[in-house]
């Protein structure tokens, strides 16, 4: 195909979107031309499911939960006044308290205001803050954005030095909606007792964002924290980044996160569209779809073009592979669905994995994700913005031949792709972006048959976790008691012979950390013999 060829298809394939500007360009996957036709009886069915879920079905049948994120950024659309006006009231109080943090009205110690932030969270609860921090985010900001999302002490620690003396200056947000993930409580006592070292209270920089009635919620009203704000059990996770768990930070760290609501608002207006032609959310599942065969046969490789992007991928990860990674359809059918994602920002990848992505297997499709504005200095002059690195040329100008060069060379090796472009990296366009790939992962669930809003497997391995925290406990018991031996010795005495693997790690961990453990080091790693 030649570019002329090229050019028409590019102009007959193209969904512009105006009214949220953005653009989706699906020319380079090579579905044929009644593919879109034969799939309309499908999603239709989709459509109809997703207008039934923002209703307020039941969506997620293992804890008969609502799912409602929808309702987040247009409450007139939830299923009750009461609702509507939950929701409104808490992004008003979420403005006010953002507000009254940043010019000072809540101090923190030395009657000083707040120059930094500490988000504790994992998953969902950390993934969208990071995003949009890292989207939104600028050496000028105020007040700083530091994470704890996850439960590596070396990586605590590493932050909490960062801060040094500002932990005086640090408010913490601790977001969790049950209150129990112990990723989340670990760090919330870490913490703690980083600010207890320094001689202050926890509770005077602490905010809640979790469920009412929560074990988190039950701690913080009894210690007297700063604020609560609550997470809705018809909200997960993973789409749970306008609600409280990000416009919290976001607010804090001085986004607009009114212009974030309305993004991904106009976003659900556009993506509601029966005509297909016309909705990047309805054209995105389908070359979901047609490209990993109804299965997830292929990756999909996430390549924005724009570093304040860079986190976009991970974000999708959880996003896409939670929700649409499941064993069983919803007729209970073995099917292993899922959507493998990945990927980094361009061109950071033309010297990193586009080389495999070219000549290697060919397993994958590119989501493009190309930015027309090359920086905020173009209003400002400022030289990154406006420098000609060659005559006539600027750095921007380069990173676009980049990402055209790298798809057009995609293509010419048969490499399917399709690019999102949008105007630019605001609160509005990331609650865009936010609102499009939340969408398209709803209706492609429904072409699919399954269920995007439950998560099994995750939980199984919440379980498996504590049943190993629960068998160190009884090794070092033994320990403590006189005991010693090798892992499989250990394993037998304890009543737990098909465990000795895990023994053993637990064993080597403790020794390693010096927690009372020593270890008679044998020429054969496993043989090695542990006592208190």
């Amino acid at each position: 195909m030649d570019n002329r060829e090229l050019w028409t298809k590019y102009k007959d394939r193209l969904c512009v979107c105006p009214k949220i500007g953005l653009t989706l360009d699906i020319s380079r996957m090579n579905f044929s031309d009644t593919f879109i036709a034969d799939m309309m009886p499908a999603m239709k069915k989709a459509f109809t499911a997703m207008e039934q879920l923002e209703s307020g079905a039941i969506a997620n049948a293992d804890e008969n939960r609502m799912v409602g994120h929808y309702w987040l950024r247009n409450p007139e659309k939830a299923p009750s006044d009461t609702l509507s006006q939950t929701i409104t009231q808490t992004i008003a109080d979420i403005k006010a308290f953002a507000a009254d943090i940043r010019r000072g009205g809540i101090r923190s110690a030395g009657d000083k205001k707040f120059s930094d932030l500490l988000v504790i969270g994992i998953g969902g609860s950390a993934l969208g803050p990071q995003f949009v921090a890292e989207a939104l985010g600028s050496a000028k900001d105020r007040i700083k954005i530091h994470f704890f999302d996850n439960t590596d002490p070396d990586g605590m620690e590493k932050v909490i030095e960062s801060l040094g003396r500002n932990l005086a200056r640090t408010l913490t947000v601790v977001i969790s909606k049950s209150g129990g993930t112990k990723e989340t409580r670990n760090g919330m006592l870490v913490a703690a007792a980083a600010y207890k070292v320094m001689g202050l209270s926890f509770p005077q920089f602490a905010v809640a964002v979790t469920g009412l009635g929560s074990e988190l919620d039950k701690t913080a009203e009894a210690q007297g924290w700063l604020k609560r704000f609550p997470m809705w059990d018809w909200v997960g996770g993973r789409t749970s980044e306008l609600s409280a768990v990000g416009l919290v930070p976001a607010a804090i760290g001085g986004v607009n996160i009114d212009a974030m609501l309305k993004g991904a608002r106009d976003t659900d207006a556009v993506t509601r569209r029966p005509d297909i032609k016309k909705n990047p959310a309805a054209l995105m599942a389908l070359m979901w779809y047609y490209a990993g065969h109804g299965r997830g046969a292929k990756d999909m490789v996430v390549l924005p073009y724009k570093d304040r992007l860079g986190l976009l991928s991970k974000y999708l990860q959880q996003l896409v592979m939670e929700s649409l990674g499941k064993e069983k359809d919803r007729s209970g059918q073995i099917v292993h669905q899922g959507i493998a994602v990945y990927g980094n920002k361009g061109s950071t990848d033309q010297h990193a994995y586009v080389q495999q992505l070219r000549e290697g297997v060919n397993n994958f499709f590119v989501t493009f994700v190309a930015v027309l504005t090359d920086a905020a200095g173009l209003k400002t002059g400022r030289a990154a913005a406006r420098l000609e690195v060659d005559p006539g040329v600027t750095s921007g100008d380069y990173l676009n031949g980049f990402f055209q060069g790298t798809r057009r060379a995609l293509f010419e090796n048969g490499r399917e792709s399709m690019t999102i472009t949008v105007d630019d990296v605001s609160p509005r366009t990331i609650g865009t972006l936010l609102a499009l790939f939340e969408r398209a992962v709803g209706l492609y669930a429904e072409l699919v048959n399954i269920n995007a809003y439950h998560q099994p497997g995750v939980e199984a391995g919440k379980k498996a976790a504590t049943a190993v925290i629960a068998l160190q406990g009884r090794v070092m018991e033994h320990l403590k008691s006189g005991g010693r031996g090798t892992a499989d010795e250990i394993a037998q005495t304890i009543g737990a012979p098909d465990e000795a693997e895990t023994v053993f790690h637990i064993l080597r961990h403790l020794a390693a950390n010096d927690r009372g453990v020593n270890v008679t080091e044998s020429a054969e790693l496993t043989a090695a013999v542990f006592s208190a």
